[in-house]
Parts: structure tokens; sequence; C-alpha cells
């Protein structure tokens, strides 16, 4: 009899200590001590420069699990390069949340490539923040997992435009943009900030990712006698333009996507040619005294010495700032679902971006930027303070078939 009741009281223990185990041990990706996040971006390939962004956001980790981690976690981060190619980015994707179990993705290069595993993360329920790419189709609609913090590229195109004509009295407006969900968002904010202006394009001139010689693009933009050229295209066809269009005497004011924002780079590739360039940006200048960006360059220092300090590696930094302040808002109890309420409870957070809100029907974090110039030996010029857009999105996605 003693030796039965031993056994029950045995079996009640093992339930019990089963019963007490916190629920953020049954979740994917979290344990006691660790939280693992995964991201995919372009190590190799046409868009490799902006591999950065990806190396940006393992430094900040890096930095934080120094620091002691969140609420007593340390962040084990999974880095995978898909090359700029979308089968690629499903095939990681499936690896990190079916093989290393993932909680949540960080960031992730290109609006193709997150297009291509925009359904199946959602389907497993995984949260996504700060898809590195403007594109409205993180946002709009809303998705409960998935949160935007890139501005729209909408918005980039738009405030560029206005800015042309309202503040420099440029009449002239062309456009060279990549032929893809990417560069036809930008193409559709500057026609919209155009219409509102009562004027249209000059020109509009699509490129495709493979092309190399871009000679006939510039003779079809140099033949519509344009005052401005905006630019919505992969680094390389940036610097390639501006080259072939010194050659050709053409001679435009160029304006820039935020893509096309790593100025020593595109200072040096395009041989000094990307003098007087006007971008939009969505962080901090490379030099800024902001507080945050000189911790953060004394992380890179520390952590990723062989990084170049630039724009799209602390953009990685910029684009999970948000996801991290949602991890702590969470406490010691991380589900996707407990995660989800923290980060719609953000309200006007700003790390070194613009100010970032989310909500239950809210996905776009931000939609605010500001604009500088390239002055000589790359050295860079703020010409505003951060801007917020005033698009009106329904009407410029009916547009685009959406």
């Amino acid at each position: 009899m003693k030796k039965k009741n031993l056994i029950i009281l045995l079996a009640c223990a093992v339930l019990m200590s089963v019963a007490v185990v916190p629920a953020a041990f049954a979740e994917r990706g979290v344990t006691d001590t660790e939280i693992r996040i995964g991201q995919y971006g372009p190590q190799s390939g046409p868009a490799a420069l902006w591999g950065a962004v990806a190396r940006g956001t393992g430094c900040y980790f890096d930095m934080i699990n120094a620091e002691g981690g969140i609420n007593g976690r340390k962040i084990k981060y999974f880095l995978r390069d898909d090359g700029y190619m979308a089968p690629r980015t499903k095939a990681i994707c499936k690896e990190l949340v079916e093989n290393k179990e993932v909680f949540a993705m960080a960031s992730g290069v290109g609006t193709s490539p997150g297009m291509a595993v925009k359904r199946y993360l959602h389907k497993k329920k995984v949260p996504w923040v700060g898809p590195a790419t403007g594109s409205t189709h993180w946002a709009f609609p809303p998705t409960k997992y998935l949160f935007a913090v890139y501005p729209l590229y909408i918005d980039e195109a738009a405030i560029l435009v206005n800015y042309a004509v309202k503040e420099m009295g440029k009449k002239r407006i062309a456009f060279f943009y990549q032929n893809d969900d990417y560069g036809k968002e930008g193409l559709a904010g500057a026609q919209y900030a155009l219409k509102k202006l009562g004027m249209e394009l000059v020109a509009s001139v699509p490129v495709e990712v493979l092309d190399t010689d871009l000679s006939s693009h510039c003779m079809k933009l140099k033949a519509a006698k344009p005052d401005v050229v905006i630019n919505w295209l992969l680094p390389k066809h940036g610097a390639i333009i501006v080259i072939t269009a010194a050659k050709m005497g053409f001679k435009p004011q160029w304006m820039t996507t935020s893509t096309l924002s790593d100025i020593p780079i595109m200072y040096k590739i395009s041989k000094g040619l990307y003098k007087d360039v006007i971008f939009v940006t969505f962080g901090e200048l490379v030099d800024s005294p902001h507080p945050l960006m000189k911790k953060y360059k004394k992380a890179q220092e520390k952590f990723a010495p062989k990084d170049r300090w630039g724009i799209f590696f602390y953009a990685g930094i910029l684009f999970t700032e948000p996801m991290v302040e949602g991890l702590k808002r969470c406490g010691r109890d991380l589900t996707a679902e407990n995660y989800v309420k923290a980060m719609e409870s953000i309200k006007d957070f700003q790390g070194i971006g613009p100010k970032t809100n989310y909500g239950p029907d809210q996905r776009q974090g931000c939609r605010s930027m500001f604009l500088a110039k390239v002055l000589e030996g790359g050295k860079v010029q703020r010409l505003s303070d951060w801007m917020t857009s005033d698009v009106d999105l329904k009407e410029v996605l009916k547009t685009l078939g959406r």
C-alpha cells in the first residue's frame, strides 16, 4: 500500500512539474534563455551592397546580448544569403522556420524576395518586423504578424517631386525605374504628386535587373529633355546611368530613392559623378551626432570591425529597433500572440529613424523621411527636417490595381 501511494505521489509530482513550465517554453524559437531570430539578405549577387542590412542587424543583436539580452534571454541569430533571388528566399525561410525553429524574422532585403515568403510566414504565425523595402505590400492590407518600418516608396517619390517643383522650380521631371514592384511603386508616387501639381512625367523609362548597357535607356531619357531625372534602381544601375549620361553630355538634376543613399560607395563607383545628387533618406546621416548613432558606431567597431559603417549597415539596426522594443514590452511571457499585442502598443517610438506608430489595424509604422544632397568628395548636406507624406494611399493603390 505504501509503495502504491509513493508511486501516486511521484506521478503527481511529475504532472505538477510539467504544469508549471512557463508557456514560453512551448513557443517555437523561445526557451528560458534564448530567442531565435532569422533573416535573409543578399550577401552575393546584383544587390550585394544591400547585404550590409542583415549584418547590421547581427551587430545590433550582438550588442544587446553583451548588455545582458532581453528580459533574461539572449538572441540567437541566423543569417542566410539569398542572393536577391526569390526562389532561394523561399527555401531559406522554410529552413529557418521548420529546421532552426526561429521565433521571428527580422528585416530582409527586397520586394520580390519578401513577397515570395509573405504568405508562408503568416501561415506559420511568424512575427516579421521591418522588411528592408518601402513596398505597400507589407501593410496594405494589414496582416496580423507583419510590421513595416521602412517608409513607403510612394511617399519617397512624392516628396522628391514636391521638392523638385516647389523648392527648386523644376518643370520637366523624368523617371528611371527598375521594372518590378519596387520601381513601379516609386513611379506611381511620382505620377500622383505631379498630377496634384497639374503636371505629368516627360518620360518614364524601365530597366531590367540583369541589364548592363544603359545607353538606349539614357538616350530615351535625354530625348525627353528633362531638367530632373528621378532614379529608382539597383546601386549598380544608379552608377551606370550617371556615367553613361555624362558621356552623352546629358546633365539633368539627379534625384534618388533611399535605396541609392550609400553615398561613399555611390560616389566611388560613379567616379565622382554622384556629386549634387539629391536623395531621400529614412535614417540619420552617417556622421550624425545622435547619441544612439554614436553608441551603434562603437558596437560596429567592436562586433563587426570588418564591415564599413554606412547607411545600409545601420539600416539593419534601424529596421529592427521597433522589433526589440516589442520584445522588451512582452516581458518573460513571449509568445507570438503577446508579441503582436506588444507591437500594437508602440506609439511615437523613435530610434535613429522616423517616429514609429502601430495599432490593431496599423502595420505601416513610418511615413516620414528627409532630404539630403551629395557634396564634393562624397560628403553630405542635409536639406530638410523630417517630412511626413500626405499622399492619399487609397487613390495611389487603385492605380496599381490594388
